[in-house]
């Protein structure tokens, strides 16, 4: 194992890759089992034969790691595109295994765990965060990996990403031509990614439409966070007409706080979320969101992450896809 671990080092490549090339795997670029198989030549390196057909019948794991609170599985929007990806995933051969984390020291030490260990032949990294280190940690094992959602070094690794910047832009145009002129919004962390691009578009909105006021509340991307964001925010003098959530879930607990004051999402107060939640079409009333435009996000991390196995260049491997508003009954005229 450690030639084959010198051979992948030597390569730039990871140790599944090299093994997959060399056990003559389809699913590895021509150009990249060609190199490996010639690396190999090179330095007379022969795979053992018993470690060999073990491999063979083997089924390589991907690991992806979910932030969680006590007694809940993952952010519910996560769950049913890890499905999709799941079962792209195992037509190749491969077992997706969903690994439940409490804090962002306990998912690294997750991931030293899976990696160091060799429990994981590769991994989707989810929720991404701006400055992410279980990126920077991947990226230095040499395991092949994809994201859902963009870093600040986006530019080196393969993702999928939602353009939540131009889509919280679009609800602030829609929510101004409704007669809007106090647009809040109830942020999510900073550091995550998506959070901190769907407040640039909010802001960008602003501007656009000439809107002075920058309401804002910062809270955890859940219902009670978002609960919590709205009465603040309704407590204040002068109370926006328009709450633009982070998530769905954060907009679910807006709504909460809202119906306790007596007031009706869409005629008093608008509110706009994101995510389209299987459960925001049956809100009170129902929710006004926004999501990806294209169908299967799930099966195309799936699809790129195959690319990755079989040794394609991550900057090849970039999606930002569009988003679309889905206008329910909560997104209002102004009164």
């Amino acid at each position: 194992m450690s030639n084959l671990k010198q051979l992948a080092r030597s390569l730039g490549l990871s140790i599944t890759t090299v093994s997959r090339a060399l056990d003559g795997y389809s699913d590895v670029a021509p150009a990249t089992r060609e190199r490996v198989q010639a690396a190999a030549r090179a330095i007379n390196y022969r795979p053992n034969s018993a470690a060999r057909s073990l491999r063979r019948r083997k089924a390589e794991v991907v690991a992806v790691t979910l932030p969680t609170e006590p007694g809940r599985f993952g952010p519910p929007v996560f769950l049913n595109m890890l499905a999709a990806c799941s079962q792209r995933l195992a037509e190749e051969g491969l077992d997706l295994m969903l690994l439940p984390t409490m804090s962002p020291a306990a998912e690294m030490e997750t991931y030293r765990r899976l990696v160091d260990g060799g429990r994981a032949d590769a991994v989707i990294v989810v929720r991404t965060r701006r400055h992410d280190e279980r990126v920077t940690f991947l990226k230095e094992r040499g395991i092949p990996f994809v994201t859902h959602g963009r870093t600040a070094e986006s530019s080196e690794h393969a993702f999928v990403d939602g353009d939540g910047e131009a889509g919280f832009h679009d609800a602030v145009q829609l929510l101004a031509s409704l007669g809007h002129r106090r647009i809040a919004h109830i942020a999510a962390p900073q550091d995550l990614t998506f959070a901190y691009l769907r407040r640039n578009g909010w802001l960008a909105g602003l501007e656009a439409e000439d809107l002075a006021e920058r309401a804002e509340y910062g809270a955890l991307p859940t219902e009670s966070g978002g609960y919590e964001a709205a009465q603040h925010l309704l407590q204040q003098p002068s109370p926006p007409t328009a709450l633009l959530c982070a998530t769905d879930s954060m907009a679910t607990g807006a709504l909460s706080a809202l119906k306790e004051r007596g007031l009706v999402a869409g005629r008093d107060v608008a509110v706009i979320g994101h995510d389209n939640l299987p459960s925001a079409a049956f809100t009170d009333p129902p929710l006004s969101t926004m999501e990806i435009a294209v169908p299967d996000v799930g099966r195309q991390l799936a699809e790129m992450l195959i690319a990755r196995l079989g040794g394609r260049d991550p900057r090849d491997l970039q999606t930002i896809l569009p988003l679309r508003q889905i206008l329910r009954a909560t997104h209002g005229l102004a009164n």
